[in-house]
């Protein structure tokens, strides 16, 4: 396997909560939400990584410590090889040129006092992008590449659908020539009607600009159309991890069964077949000991309860983090 173009390694993100009042009467510590709790992630080039898991998982997180808009307490992110850690100046400037995040509510990500054109040259001119001159054209290129009308330059965002702002997201960010693109839930603020227009746009990119994706999602059916690899996030740790095709048919994580057979389908012969978790979802601020999902696991046994588990199996194939299960050996 050749070198990731951008890797995780045991990646740890807590913030810290406020304390109220009766914490501070009975001096009690302030306590952290637990985010990420060691992920560890390499992202092949040209590959879409999907990254799923319930509401409250760190999904979204993640996706914004890698972008850089979180630092996290430890672990480290390397970009082609080398530590982001330490990017300063022209280093952090490359670096946020080459790896762009599209968020997820396309009406507030956009600036509402410009124009869309200005938008796109802001972007150009900061990175020199391109001469001076030549900056018309490449808005016109950019507004092309995501399938919008030229005259789109020169109106505001209000003046889009939900549909056409994520675009302009989109051509915003491929703006700078990025190498990686961070889809934070890129289409759940849309219609569903518009929702395939988006996400087989930015598919078609992919191809044609050799783009890198990071795809968080909570839509498991999105994720299974889009990623070539799929990771199931539990309260801040990768449980399982593996080619999406395989992970969808035979998941081995007692966590990720359950989350994919929620999943709707329309073959008959897959209803009824949910599994439902015991248990209450536990409080980020308080994660369980061991193997965090040990409370809701129906296999859980004491080991599960005293150790957590790594991820083990083939990075190819496959890896799950269960002491009770076998990972895929080849």
């Amino acid at each position: 396997m050749s070198e990731p173009v951008l890797q995780t390694e045991n990646l740890v993100l807590h913030f810290k909560k406020d304390r109220s009042l009766l914490d501070m009467f009975l001096a009690k510590s302030a306590k952290a939400v637990q985010a990420l709790n060691g992920v560890s992630l390499a992202l092949q080039k040209g590959e879409t990584l999907g990254i799923v898991g319930e509401s409250g998982c760190g999904k979204s997180t993640l996706a914004r410590a890698i972008a850089g808009l979180y630092k996290p307490q430890s672990g480290d992110i390397s970009f082609h090889g080398r530590s982001t850690a330490s990017n300063k100046g022209a280093a952090l400037r490359e670096f946020n040129r080459r790896v762009q995040m599209i968020f997820q509510d396309p009406y507030s990500s956009l600036n509402p006092r410009l124009r869309v054109g200005d938008m796109l040259r802001e972007a150009l001119t900061v990175h020199n992008m391109c001469p001076p001159e030549a900056v018309g054209a490449r808005i016109d290129e950019l507004l092309d590449l995501v399938r919008l009308p030229r005259d789109a330059a020169e109106k505001l965002p209000h003046e889009f659908s939900g549909g056409q702002r994520q675009r302009i997201a989109i051509a915003r960010a491929l703006s700078v020539e990025p190498e990686v693109l961070i889809a934070d839930e890129l289409v759940s603020a849309l219609d569903v009607s518009v929702q395939a227009q988006v996400v087989n746009l930015l598919l078609s990119l992919q191809d044609e600009l050799g783009l890198t994706v990071l795809f968080v999602a909570h839509d498991l059916r999105l994720v299974r159309h889009v990623s070539h690899r799929v990771a199931v996030i539990y309260l801040g740790s990768v449980v399982e991890i593996g080619d999406a095709k395989g992970l969808f048919a035979n998941p081995k994580h007692p966590y990720s069964q359950a989350l994919l057979s929620a999943a709707p389908s329309l073959n008959p012969d897959e209803k009824g077949n949910e599994i439902v978790l015991t248990g209450e979802l536990p409080s980020p601020l308080n994660i369980p000991s061991g193997c965090a999902f040990h409370g809701r696991c129906p296999i859980a046994q004491d080991i599960c309860r005293e150790r957590k588990p790594i991820l083990e199996g083939n990075p190819k194939s496959g890896q799950v983090a269960c002491h009770l299960v076998e990972p895929t050996a080849n």
